[in-house]
């Protein structure tokens, strides 16, 4: 129960909810008692009566005794037929308290949970499969909810009922209660030996399902280099085996609950068969009436379901600890990339960088050595460099996905720290290298980084990146859907769109994560003209490995293996004939060859 201990502030906040389930509770469980109280004396009267009516010997007298009689059965009748019904209707208001509670427990647990998705690192989704955020949000919570839910509701019945009816069958008759209850103790140590197993084989099972889930999410993004390799079939084997290891856990767990059932409907049997026989024996001495042993298996069986319930409450408990631990792994989860300050202070856009370290905390591999740069406000530089040299790190770190293993990082003189993180974020307009679109509008996916959306600006946004006329083309222009991660768009129009997006927020600072490698020279020198406009007066950042995009920018700097290796103007890169020059030399020439 321990991991569960979390859930109590929801309980707490939802009080009276679950004050008002176990009112109903409480006063449920008095009309189940009340009813078998009313068939002992309606059997005693019946015994008692059929006796006292063989006696009269005259007709009339033996008529009005009858319809007496009957009068009276009747009233029993019908006041048991009330207690039912309003023990329905209670039960009624028990689930409208405890499993709504339940359902708006499970609608905070996800917010939070997602919210604090949200606010994890970039370093905790790189070693963490989507398959796996999704299960603990979806499968998880859905079995929290089971326990917060039905497993309390029958919980608390158990705990009100098993009191009320015990305690009452024992102001009846103290031996023949000990001897209907005698199996319950076998059943308390059943469970016992139990729930360990339990416990361990739903774990097994919610490992499993996440794998799946991850194999499916993987499978389904994938679709296109599935169908393009003709995979499918493969993929479709793959699964299989997945599913058959899913399958093989959950049955394991099926058999081990399937033990308790069986068990407990002997166990309720044996009571039966003691009740019986014991009040048998009682009523043969005179001891007590017909009707005691009437009742008392009424109780027994009013005792069946709460009993019954108790191992399946226990494996949803167990279910529930299992999911809540991983959902506590999730929560436990630190961002340590927070403000020391707070500072929202107007950003002019000086960037500077100070010995700059990098290490990837999960590979340990070092992606920046020492790299020192300074960019004045207003001003562009272009870092040029090979795959695998240094430069999206760069921008991961200036936009504090990451901070740095060693010096600093400054903005306007300000350690990069210090500001407010989603302050900093909405200031830099950020195109990333890899391209994701969201399944909504063109317009919307634009203006995405806006607090409000102005058309005006979009459109605008949409020229300066010169992706207007593609999109007012199409059919529905700026209210076009785009598919699953923009599939509706070409390679360079997503890139266009994302430029756009990035524009629209107008920031202070640009910074293009080799935005162009997806578009053709042409457009890729249109993008390029639009941007001399939009870099003016805002601090802009080119990265790229095409040396082609460096020509806009004030100064350039070249990375190699974390390094700068050279630094200064396009004309004395070119003027020192080192690694800027080579590159040049060979991306033009490459260019030349595929006009030719």
């Amino acid at each position: 129960m321990k991991p569960l201990w979390r859930l109590n502030k929801y309980l707490v906040k939802y009080k009276g909810y679950l004050l008002l389930g176990i009112l109903f509770t409480i006063i449920s469980n008095v009309f189940v008692i009340i009813p078998a109280q009313l068939v002992r004396i309606a059997i005693d009267y019946v015994v008692d009566s059929f006796s006292l009516y063989q006696g009269f010997a005259e007709a009339d007298l033996a008529g009005i005794a009858r319809s007496g009689f009957l009068r009276i059965v009747v009233i029993f009748g019908v006041l048991i037929l009330g207690m039912a019904l309003l023990r329905g209707f209670f039960l009624f208001l028990i689930r409208q308290t405890i499993i709504i509670m339940s359902r708006l427990i499970e609608y905070d647990m996800k917010n939070e949970l997602f919210e604090h998705y949200q606010k994890l690192p970039l370093s905790f989704y790189r070693r963490t499969s989507t398959g796996d955020l999704m299960a603990r949000i979806s499968e998880d919570v859905g079995l929290v909810r089971m326990y917060l839910g039905p497993a309390i509701m029958y919980g608390i019945n158990l705990l009100v009922l098993f009191p009320m009816v015990i305690g009452y069958m024992l102001t009846v008759n103290v031996e023949l209660t000990i001897y209907s209850l005698l199996p319950l103790p076998i059943l308390s140590v059943s469970i016992y030996y139990v729930n360990n197993m339990i416990n361990e084989r739903s774990e097994k099972i919610q490992k499993s399902l996440s794998s799946l889930s991850t194999f499916v999410q993987e499978a389904f993004s994938g679709i296109r280099v599935l169908k393009a390799f003709v995979r499918e079939e493969d993929s479709a084997k793959e699964f299989a085996k997945s599913s058959v290891d899913y399958k093989e856990k959950s049955i394991r767990l099926t058999k081990v609950e399937a033990l308790f059932f069986p068990l407990i409907l002997a166990l309720i049997g044996l009571s039966t068969i003691l009740t019986v026989y014991i009040g048998g024996r009682q009523v043969i001495a005179g001891e007590i009436g017909y009707g005691v042993i009437a009742e008392f298996i009424l109780y027994v069986n009013i005792l069946t379901w709460p009993v019954t319930s108790l191992g399946w409450v226990t494996s949803i408990i167990q279910r529930a600890a299992a999911s809540q631990t991983r959902i506590n792994e999730f929560l436990d989860e630190k961002n340590h990339i927070v403000s020391t300050e707070n500072l929202q202070t107007e950003i002019q856009g000086a960037i500077e960088m100070r010995e700059v370290d990098f290490v990837y905390p999960d590979s340990g591999i070092r992606a920046l050595d020492k790299v020192s740069f300074k960019i004045n406000a207003g001003q562009s530089m272009a870092i040029i460099g090979t795959t695998g040299s240094g430069k999206s790190t760069l921008a991961n770190l200036l936009m504090r996905m990451y901070d740095t293993t060693g010096g600093e990082i400054l903005l306007d003189g300000v350690d990069i720290k210090k500001y407010d993180l989603a302050f900093l974020r909405k200031n830099i307009g950020f195109v990333p290298q890899d391209v994701f679109l969201f399944s909504d509008t063109i317009a919307n996916n634009i203006a995405f980084g806006m607090d409000e959306t102005s058309m005006d600006i979009v459109e605008k946004a949409a020229k300066d990146a010169d992706v207007y006329d593609n999109i007012v083309e199409f059919p529905q222009g700026f209210q076009t859907r785009l598919g699953e991660r923009g599939i509706t768009l070409s390679g360079g129009q997503k890139q266009r769109v994302s430029i756009a997006r990035a524009i629209a927020k107008e920031p202070k600072i640009l910074l293009l994560d080799d935005c162009l490698s997806a578009v053709d020279t042409k457009t890729e020198n249109a993008i390029l003209n639009a941007l001399k406009v939009i870099m003016v007066d805002r601090t802009s950042i080119i990265i790229s490995h095409r040396v082609s995009s460096a020509k806009l920018a004030d100064k350039i700097i070249v990375l190699d293996d974390g390094r700068i290796v050279e630094h200064g103007t396009h004309e004395q890169l070119l003027a020192k004939k080192g690694v800027y020059a080579e590159l040049y030399e060979k991306q033009t020439q490459s260019a030349e060859a595929i006009e030719e």
